[in-house]
């Protein structure tokens, strides 16, 4: 259900807007995007599990919040974060 150390970094260096870059919002929402891909897929087989349900609404919530700050200090970057992840909306 969690990604490893080698994806995460992989999400990173996709993302990040300078070298050392591992806090900007873009970075954050990549690596949700990738926690939530992963719980949605681990759903598909574990139906009831309501346990992982709360924590996958609780990284959807998080990952909506930091979507929601980047369209508000950069319209553009937010259309181009979105595209990029395949995110709807």
């Amino acid at each position: 259900m969690s990604i490893t150390a080698d994806r995460k970094q992989e999400l990173i260096k996709e993302n990040a807007n300078s070298a050392n870059d591992t806090g900007s919002p873009e970075v954050q929402v990549a690596i949700l995007t990738e926690r939530i891909t992963n719980l949605t897929e681990h759903f598909k087989t574990h139906v009831k599990d309501n346990h992982s349900r709360r924590g996958l609404l609780r990284l959807v919530s998080q990952r909506r919040s930091l979507l929601d700050y980047v369209k508000k200090t950069d319209e553009a970057r937010y259309r181009a974060l979105i595209e990029r992840l395949g995110i709807r909306r």
